[in-house]
Protein backbone atom coordinates (compact mmCIF):
# COMPACT_ATOMS: atom_id res chain seq x y z
CA UNK A 1 0.00 0.00 0.00
CA UNK A 2 0.93 3.81 -0.52
CA UNK A 3 1.31 6.31 2.72
CA UNK A 4 -1.56 6.64 4.59
CA UNK A 5 -2.34 10.05 3.01
CA UNK A 6 -1.84 9.12 -0.90
CA UNK A 7 -4.34 10.59 -2.76
CA UNK A 8 -5.56 8.82 -5.71
CA UNK A 9 -7.79 10.80 -8.29
CA UNK A 10 -10.66 7.51 -8.76
CA UNK A 11 -11.14 4.72 -6.62
CA UNK A 12 -13.04 2.06 -7.81
CA UNK A 13 -14.29 -0.34 -4.56
CA UNK A 14 -14.43 -3.93 -6.13
CA UNK A 15 -13.04 -5.88 -9.03
CA UNK A 16 -16.38 -7.63 -10.02
CA UNK A 17 -17.38 -7.55 -13.76
CA UNK A 18 -18.64 -3.75 -13.12
CA UNK A 19 -15.27 -2.75 -11.08
CA UNK A 20 -13.19 -3.97 -13.85
CA UNK A 21 -15.41 -2.79 -16.83
CA UNK A 22 -15.32 0.87 -15.37
CA UNK A 23 -11.58 0.33 -14.77
CA UNK A 24 -10.79 -0.87 -18.12
CA UNK A 25 -13.69 2.16 -19.92
CA UNK A 26 -11.54 4.60 -18.14
CA UNK A 27 -8.42 3.71 -19.27
CA UNK A 28 -9.84 3.78 -22.84
CA UNK A 29 -10.69 6.95 -22.28
CA UNK A 30 -7.03 7.57 -20.95
CA UNK A 31 -8.41 8.19 -17.48
CA UNK A 32 -6.00 6.38 -14.29
CA UNK A 33 -8.01 4.79 -11.89
CA UNK A 34 -6.97 2.21 -8.77
CA UNK A 35 -9.26 -1.22 -8.09
CA UNK A 36 -9.08 -1.93 -4.39
CA UNK A 37 -10.88 -5.73 -3.95
CA UNK A 38 -11.20 -7.10 -0.63
CA UNK A 39 -10.15 -10.50 -2.13
CA UNK A 40 -6.68 -11.81 -2.07
CA UNK A 41 -6.82 -13.12 -5.77
CA UNK A 42 -9.69 -12.35 -8.83
CA UNK A 43 -13.06 -13.36 -7.80
CA UNK A 44 -14.70 -15.99 -10.23
CA UNK A 45 -17.91 -17.41 -7.94
CA UNK A 46 -20.58 -17.93 -9.96
CA UNK A 47 -19.35 -19.89 -12.20
CA UNK A 48 -21.04 -18.03 -15.52
CA UNK A 49 -23.66 -16.04 -16.79
CA UNK A 50 -25.83 -15.53 -19.84
CA UNK A 51 -24.58 -12.88 -21.84
CA UNK A 52 -26.89 -11.25 -23.99
CA UNK A 53 -27.06 -8.44 -27.00
CA UNK A 54 -27.01 -5.63 -24.65
CA UNK A 55 -24.20 -6.80 -22.80
CA UNK A 56 -22.19 -7.41 -25.76
CA UNK A 57 -22.92 -4.11 -26.83
CA UNK A 58 -21.07 -3.19 -23.83
CA UNK A 59 -17.96 -5.72 -24.37
CA UNK A 60 -17.14 -3.96 -27.93
CA UNK A 61 -17.16 -0.90 -26.34
CA UNK A 62 -14.95 -1.80 -24.09
CA UNK A 63 -12.96 -3.97 -26.69
CA UNK A 64 -13.19 -7.46 -25.75
CA UNK A 65 -16.29 -8.77 -26.77
CA UNK A 66 -14.60 -10.57 -30.01
CA UNK A 67 -12.57 -12.02 -27.59
CA UNK A 68 -15.39 -13.76 -25.34
CA UNK A 69 -17.36 -14.46 -28.96
CA UNK A 70 -14.07 -16.55 -29.57
CA UNK A 71 -14.24 -18.60 -26.18
CA UNK A 72 -17.62 -19.22 -26.19
CA UNK A 73 -20.66 -20.83 -28.44
CA UNK A 74 -23.70 -18.77 -29.14
CA UNK A 75 -26.61 -19.94 -27.49
CA UNK A 76 -29.16 -20.37 -30.41
CA UNK A 77 -32.64 -20.71 -28.68
CA UNK A 78 -35.09 -21.30 -25.48
CA UNK A 79 -36.05 -24.54 -24.82
CA UNK A 80 -39.10 -24.81 -22.36
CA UNK A 81 -39.63 -28.08 -20.68
CA UNK A 82 -42.71 -29.94 -19.40
CA UNK A 83 -43.31 -30.16 -16.32
CA UNK A 84 -44.98 -32.96 -16.27
CA UNK A 85 -43.06 -35.47 -19.36
CA UNK A 86 -39.65 -33.08 -19.49
CA UNK A 87 -39.88 -32.73 -22.86
CA UNK A 88 -39.81 -29.93 -25.30
CA UNK A 89 -43.34 -27.88 -25.26
CA UNK A 90 -42.09 -25.20 -27.10
CA UNK A 91 -38.75 -23.75 -28.87
CA UNK A 92 -37.81 -20.32 -29.61
CA UNK A 93 -35.26 -19.10 -31.67
CA UNK A 94 -33.24 -16.27 -30.32
CA UNK A 95 -31.29 -14.89 -33.00
CA UNK A 96 -34.14 -12.82 -34.23
CA UNK A 97 -34.27 -9.34 -35.27
CA UNK A 98 -33.89 -6.69 -32.37
CA UNK A 99 -34.74 -2.70 -32.52
CA UNK A 100 -31.35 -2.77 -32.76
CA UNK A 101 -30.09 -5.24 -34.56
CA UNK A 102 -30.04 -9.40 -34.26
CA UNK A 103 -30.02 -10.54 -30.96
CA UNK A 104 -26.86 -12.27 -29.38
CA UNK A 105 -26.50 -14.63 -26.46
CA UNK A 106 -23.64 -16.90 -24.98
CA UNK A 107 -23.16 -18.47 -21.27
CA UNK A 108 -19.91 -16.43 -20.73
CA UNK A 109 -17.81 -18.08 -18.22
CA UNK A 110 -17.26 -15.59 -15.46
CA UNK A 111 -13.46 -16.29 -14.50
CA UNK A 112 -12.68 -15.71 -18.48
CA UNK A 113 -14.24 -12.58 -18.63
CA UNK A 114 -12.48 -11.06 -15.46
CA UNK A 115 -9.54 -12.23 -16.83
CA UNK A 116 -9.67 -10.93 -19.61
CA UNK A 117 -10.93 -7.15 -18.40
CA UNK A 118 -7.74 -7.92 -16.47
CA UNK A 119 -4.94 -8.17 -19.10
CA UNK A 120 -6.50 -5.37 -20.73
CA UNK A 121 -5.48 -2.56 -17.47
CA UNK A 122 -2.55 -1.24 -16.66
CA UNK A 123 -0.46 -3.25 -13.92
CA UNK A 124 -0.96 -2.59 -10.33
CA UNK A 125 -4.32 -0.96 -11.05
CA UNK A 126 -6.04 -4.13 -8.86
CA UNK A 127 -5.07 -3.76 -5.46
CA UNK A 128 -5.79 -7.29 -3.93
CA UNK A 129 -6.48 -7.54 0.03
CA UNK A 130 -7.62 -4.00 0.07
CA UNK A 131 -11.47 -3.77 1.57
CA UNK A 132 -13.17 -0.25 2.32
CA UNK A 133 -14.82 -0.57 5.69
CA UNK A 134 -16.29 3.19 5.98
CA UNK A 135 -16.03 6.53 4.12
CA UNK A 136 -15.58 9.81 6.01
CA UNK A 137 -15.74 13.28 4.44
CA UNK A 138 -12.16 15.07 4.48
CA UNK A 139 -12.19 18.17 6.32
CA UNK A 140 -10.46 20.47 3.58
CA UNK A 141 -11.86 19.46 0.14
CA UNK A 142 -14.43 17.67 -1.71
CA UNK A 143 -12.43 14.28 -1.19
CA UNK A 144 -13.14 11.13 0.75
CA UNK A 145 -11.30 9.30 3.21
CA UNK A 146 -11.39 5.70 2.84
CA UNK A 147 -10.99 3.44 5.46
CA UNK A 148 -9.32 -0.17 4.67
CA UNK A 149 -9.59 -2.87 7.06
CA UNK A 150 -5.70 -3.23 7.72
CA UNK A 151 -6.50 0.25 8.78
CA UNK A 152 -4.49 2.25 6.52
CA UNK A 153 -6.64 5.05 4.97
CA UNK A 154 -6.20 6.32 1.16
CA UNK A 155 -7.72 9.73 0.19
CA UNK A 156 -9.77 9.54 -2.88
CA UNK A 157 -11.49 12.73 -5.07
CA UNK A 158 -13.74 9.95 -6.54
CA UNK A 159 -15.27 6.93 -5.16
CA UNK A 160 -16.91 4.45 -7.06
CA UNK A 161 -19.20 1.68 -5.16
CA UNK A 162 -18.90 -1.46 -7.38
CA UNK A 163 -18.75 -3.56 -4.24
CA UNK A 164 -21.36 -5.44 -4.63
CA UNK A 165 -25.00 -6.26 -2.55
CA UNK A 166 -23.73 -5.43 0.77
CA UNK A 167 -22.02 -1.99 -0.88
CA UNK A 168 -20.32 -0.08 2.17
CA UNK A 169 -20.26 2.87 -1.01
CA UNK A 170 -23.88 2.09 -1.31
CA UNK A 171 -24.86 2.42 2.37
CA UNK A 172 -22.55 5.60 2.92
CA UNK A 173 -25.34 6.81 0.22
CA UNK A 174 -28.39 5.78 2.33
CA UNK A 175 -29.55 3.09 -0.15
CA UNK A 176 -32.14 1.12 0.74
CA UNK A 177 -31.27 -2.36 1.38
CA UNK A 178 -31.49 -5.66 -0.37
CA UNK A 179 -34.50 -7.49 0.90
CA UNK A 180 -34.64 -11.21 0.56
CA UNK A 181 -36.84 -12.79 -1.64
CA UNK A 182 -37.67 -15.41 0.09
CA UNK A 183 -35.93 -17.49 -2.89
CA UNK A 184 -32.54 -19.66 -2.58
CA UNK A 185 -30.36 -20.45 -5.79
CA UNK A 186 -27.68 -23.36 -6.59
CA UNK A 187 -25.21 -22.96 -9.29
CA UNK A 188 -23.03 -25.99 -10.66
CA UNK A 189 -20.32 -26.05 -14.30
CA UNK A 190 -20.50 -29.53 -15.32
CA UNK A 191 -17.07 -30.25 -17.87
CA UNK A 192 -16.70 -32.86 -20.38
CA UNK A 193 -13.33 -33.37 -21.69
CA UNK A 194 -14.40 -35.09 -24.83
CA UNK A 195 -17.19 -32.65 -25.52
CA UNK A 196 -21.06 -32.72 -23.77
CA UNK A 197 -23.65 -33.67 -26.72
CA UNK A 198 -25.81 -30.39 -25.44
CA UNK A 199 -27.27 -28.25 -28.70
CA UNK A 200 -26.56 -24.69 -27.93
CA UNK A 201 -29.58 -24.01 -26.63
CA UNK A 202 -31.02 -22.81 -22.96
CA UNK A 203 -33.57 -25.44 -21.63
CA UNK A 204 -35.72 -23.83 -19.08
CA UNK A 205 -37.61 -26.47 -16.54
CA UNK A 206 -40.30 -25.53 -13.95
CA UNK A 207 -41.84 -27.64 -11.04
CA UNK A 208 -43.34 -27.08 -8.03
CA UNK A 209 -41.57 -23.99 -5.82
CA UNK A 210 -38.92 -23.99 -8.07
CA UNK A 211 -36.77 -23.41 -11.59
CA UNK A 212 -34.21 -24.85 -13.23
CA UNK A 213 -31.81 -24.29 -16.31
CA UNK A 214 -28.78 -25.77 -18.62
CA UNK A 215 -27.11 -24.03 -21.29
CA UNK A 216 -23.83 -24.75 -22.26
CA UNK A 217 -20.68 -22.62 -22.33
CA UNK A 218 -18.24 -24.15 -25.10
CA UNK A 219 -17.43 -27.82 -26.82
CA UNK A 220 -16.84 -29.30 -23.22
CA UNK A 221 -18.38 -26.97 -20.16
CA UNK A 222 -22.25 -27.03 -18.97
CA UNK A 223 -23.61 -24.68 -16.38
CA UNK A 224 -26.71 -24.96 -14.53
CA UNK A 225 -28.78 -23.30 -11.90
CA UNK A 226 -31.70 -24.12 -9.84
CA UNK A 227 -33.77 -21.61 -7.44
CA UNK A 228 -36.56 -22.27 -5.24
CA UNK A 229 -38.98 -20.97 -2.74
CA UNK A 230 -37.30 -22.61 1.15
CA UNK A 231 -41.04 -23.38 2.04
CA UNK A 232 -41.34 -26.43 -0.68
CA UNK A 233 -37.69 -27.57 0.52
CA UNK A 234 -38.58 -30.70 2.21
CA UNK A 235 -36.15 -31.65 5.01
CA UNK A 236 -34.14 -29.66 7.32
CA UNK A 237 -33.32 -26.70 6.23
CA UNK A 238 -29.53 -26.18 7.21
CA UNK A 239 -28.88 -29.79 5.77
CA UNK A 240 -29.79 -28.60 2.56
CA UNK A 241 -27.95 -25.50 2.28
CA UNK A 242 -24.67 -26.38 4.20
CA UNK A 243 -23.93 -29.82 2.94
CA UNK A 244 -22.69 -29.66 -0.82
CA UNK A 245 -23.69 -33.64 -1.25
CA UNK A 246 -27.16 -32.89 0.15
CA UNK A 247 -27.71 -30.17 -2.01
CA UNK A 248 -27.25 -32.06 -5.45
CA UNK A 249 -29.21 -34.75 -4.20
CA UNK A 250 -32.09 -32.12 -3.40
CA UNK A 251 -31.14 -30.67 -6.98
CA UNK A 252 -31.64 -34.22 -8.59
CA UNK A 253 -35.10 -34.75 -6.82
CA UNK A 254 -36.33 -31.94 -7.83
CA UNK A 255 -35.48 -32.60 -11.45
CA UNK A 256 -36.31 -36.32 -11.25
CA UNK A 257 -39.76 -34.81 -9.91
CA UNK A 258 -40.24 -33.17 -13.49
CA UNK A 259 -38.86 -36.08 -15.33
CA UNK A 260 -35.87 -33.87 -16.46
CA UNK A 261 -33.69 -35.88 -19.28
CA UNK A 262 -30.88 -38.22 -17.88
CA UNK A 263 -28.35 -36.00 -19.65
CA UNK A 264 -29.57 -32.93 -17.52
CA UNK A 265 -28.89 -35.64 -14.26
CA UNK A 266 -25.51 -36.16 -15.52
CA UNK A 267 -24.45 -33.08 -15.59
CA UNK A 268 -25.33 -32.23 -11.91
CA UNK A 269 -24.09 -35.46 -10.82
CA UNK A 270 -20.75 -34.94 -12.55
CA UNK A 271 -20.04 -31.46 -11.06
CA UNK A 272 -17.80 -31.49 -8.28
CA UNK A 273 -18.63 -30.94 -4.69
CA UNK A 274 -17.57 -27.52 -4.24
CA UNK A 275 -18.94 -26.20 -7.36
CA UNK A 276 -22.20 -26.28 -5.69
CA UNK A 277 -22.97 -22.54 -4.05
CA UNK A 278 -26.50 -21.88 -2.27
CA UNK A 279 -27.62 -18.34 -2.19
CA UNK A 280 -30.66 -16.20 -1.05
CA UNK A 281 -31.83 -14.19 -4.09
CA UNK A 282 -32.00 -10.81 -2.58
CA UNK A 283 -32.55 -7.28 -4.80
CA UNK A 284 -33.47 -3.90 -3.99
CA UNK A 285 -37.14 -2.58 -3.72
CA UNK A 286 -37.19 -1.06 -7.26
CA UNK A 287 -38.74 1.75 -6.45
CA UNK A 288 -36.40 2.71 -3.41
CA UNK A 289 -34.06 3.75 -6.34
CA UNK A 290 -36.88 6.13 -8.18
CA UNK A 291 -35.66 9.14 -5.84
CA UNK A 292 -32.76 7.40 -3.94
CA UNK A 293 -29.19 9.05 -4.28
CA UNK A 294 -27.34 6.84 -6.19
CA UNK A 295 -24.55 9.52 -7.09
CA UNK A 296 -23.53 12.46 -4.31
CA UNK A 297 -21.21 14.45 -5.47
CA UNK A 298 -18.29 12.52 -5.94
CA UNK A 299 -19.48 9.28 -4.98
CA UNK A 300 -21.55 6.84 -6.61
CA UNK A 301 -22.19 2.95 -7.72
CA UNK A 302 -22.12 0.68 -10.01
CA UNK A 303 -23.40 -3.17 -10.75
CA UNK A 304 -24.73 -4.68 -7.71
CA UNK A 305 -24.18 -2.06 -5.35
CA UNK A 306 -26.96 -0.22 -7.50
CA UNK A 307 -29.13 -2.70 -8.85
CA UNK A 308 -28.88 -6.00 -6.42
CA UNK A 309 -31.79 -8.39 -8.63
CA UNK A 310 -32.83 -11.75 -8.74
CA UNK A 311 -31.82 -13.82 -11.58
CA UNK A 312 -34.70 -14.37 -13.74
CA UNK A 313 -34.36 -12.29 -16.71
CA UNK A 314 -30.48 -13.09 -16.94
CA UNK A 315 -29.57 -9.67 -16.87
CA UNK A 316 -27.53 -8.92 -13.64
CA UNK A 317 -24.21 -9.07 -14.74
CA UNK A 318 -25.40 -7.62 -18.31
CA UNK A 319 -26.65 -4.17 -16.74
CA UNK A 320 -23.13 -4.22 -14.53
CA UNK A 321 -21.47 -4.34 -17.90
CA UNK A 322 -23.82 -1.42 -19.51
CA UNK A 323 -23.12 0.74 -15.72
CA UNK A 324 -19.26 0.39 -16.60
CA UNK A 325 -19.61 1.78 -20.16
CA UNK A 326 -22.21 4.54 -19.41
CA UNK A 327 -20.11 5.87 -16.50
CA UNK A 328 -17.16 5.69 -17.80
CA UNK A 329 -17.99 7.57 -20.69
CA UNK A 330 -19.69 10.26 -18.67
CA UNK A 331 -16.52 10.67 -16.46
CA UNK A 332 -14.58 10.61 -18.89
CA UNK A 333 -15.81 13.05 -21.28
CA UNK A 334 -15.90 15.32 -17.63
CA UNK A 335 -12.44 15.22 -16.83
CA UNK A 336 -10.95 15.21 -20.38
CA UNK A 337 -13.89 17.92 -22.08
CA UNK A 338 -14.02 21.32 -22.53
CA UNK A 339 -13.84 21.98 -18.97
CA UNK A 340 -17.77 23.01 -19.24
CA UNK A 341 -19.21 20.15 -17.29
CA UNK A 342 -18.18 19.44 -13.83
CA UNK A 343 -17.97 15.47 -12.72
CA UNK A 344 -20.69 16.11 -10.30
CA UNK A 345 -22.13 17.26 -13.49
CA UNK A 346 -21.33 14.10 -15.39
CA UNK A 347 -21.97 12.02 -12.54
CA UNK A 348 -25.26 13.01 -12.12
CA UNK A 349 -25.91 12.60 -16.14
CA UNK A 350 -24.86 8.91 -15.17
CA UNK A 351 -27.73 8.90 -12.63
CA UNK A 352 -30.54 10.10 -15.06
CA UNK A 353 -29.43 7.55 -17.46
CA UNK A 354 -29.38 4.57 -15.09
CA UNK A 355 -31.91 4.81 -12.64
CA UNK A 356 -34.78 3.79 -14.11
CA UNK A 357 -33.16 1.41 -16.48
CA UNK A 358 -32.27 -0.19 -13.05
CA UNK A 359 -35.55 0.20 -11.90
CA UNK A 360 -37.10 -1.49 -14.68
CA UNK A 361 -34.69 -3.83 -14.83
CA UNK A 362 -35.68 -5.10 -10.65
CA UNK A 363 -39.11 -5.25 -11.17
CA UNK A 364 -39.25 -6.91 -14.45
CA UNK A 365 -36.76 -9.61 -13.14
CA UNK A 366 -38.85 -10.03 -9.98
CA UNK A 367 -41.93 -10.68 -11.50
CA UNK A 368 -40.84 -12.69 -14.39
CA UNK A 369 -39.68 -14.95 -11.19
CA UNK A 370 -42.97 -14.76 -8.79
CA UNK A 371 -44.85 -16.10 -12.34
CA UNK A 372 -42.23 -18.83 -13.14
CA UNK A 373 -42.20 -20.26 -9.78
CA UNK A 374 -45.43 -19.04 -8.25
CA UNK A 375 -47.43 -22.43 -7.19
CA UNK A 376 -50.54 -21.11 -7.51
CA UNK A 377 -53.07 -23.36 -9.32
CA UNK A 378 -54.48 -20.41 -11.44
CA UNK A 379 -51.08 -18.82 -11.80
CA UNK A 380 -49.20 -22.15 -12.90
CA UNK A 381 -52.13 -23.04 -15.61
CA UNK A 382 -52.10 -19.15 -17.23
CA UNK A 383 -47.78 -20.61 -17.36
CA UNK A 384 -48.11 -23.57 -18.11
CA UNK A 385 -51.05 -22.98 -20.79
CA UNK A 386 -50.65 -19.08 -22.42
CA UNK A 387 -47.63 -18.03 -20.54
CA UNK A 388 -45.18 -20.28 -21.63
CA UNK A 389 -44.38 -18.64 -24.75
CA UNK A 390 -44.84 -14.66 -23.76
CA UNK A 391 -42.12 -15.34 -20.38
CA UNK A 392 -39.65 -16.79 -22.83
CA UNK A 393 -39.74 -14.26 -25.57
CA UNK A 394 -39.50 -11.90 -22.36
CA UNK A 395 -36.30 -12.50 -22.43
CA UNK A 396 -35.25 -10.62 -25.32
CA UNK A 397 -36.91 -7.44 -24.02
CA UNK A 398 -34.49 -6.25 -22.05
CA UNK A 399 -31.55 -7.28 -24.00
CA UNK A 400 -32.55 -4.90 -26.65
CA UNK A 401 -30.89 -1.93 -25.29
CA UNK A 402 -27.85 0.05 -26.33
CA UNK A 403 -25.47 1.81 -23.94
CA UNK A 404 -23.70 3.33 -26.52
CA UNK A 405 -20.07 3.89 -26.88
CA UNK A 406 -17.14 5.28 -24.95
Amino acid sequence: MQPQDATEDVVIAGAGLAGLGVALGLHRKGVRSVVLESSPELRTSGFAFMTWTNAFRALDALGVGDKMRSQHVQVQGVRVMSSVTGEVVREIDIRVQGKRGPHEARCVQRNVLLQALEEELPKGTIRYSSKIVSIDQDAGSDAKILHLADGSTLRAKVVIGCDGINSVVAQWLGLAKPCDSGRRATRGHAKYPDGHGFQPKFMQFTGKGFRAGLVPCGGTDVYWFLTWSPAYAHGKKDDVEQSSTAMKQFVLAKLRSINAPPQVLDAVERSQMNDVLVAPLRYRPPFSLAFASISKGNVYVAGDALHPTTPDLAQGACAALEDAVVLARCLGDAIFGDGRESVETALLKYAGIRRWRSVQLIAASYMVGFLQQNDHALVRFLRDKLLSGLLAKGLLMMPDYDCGTL
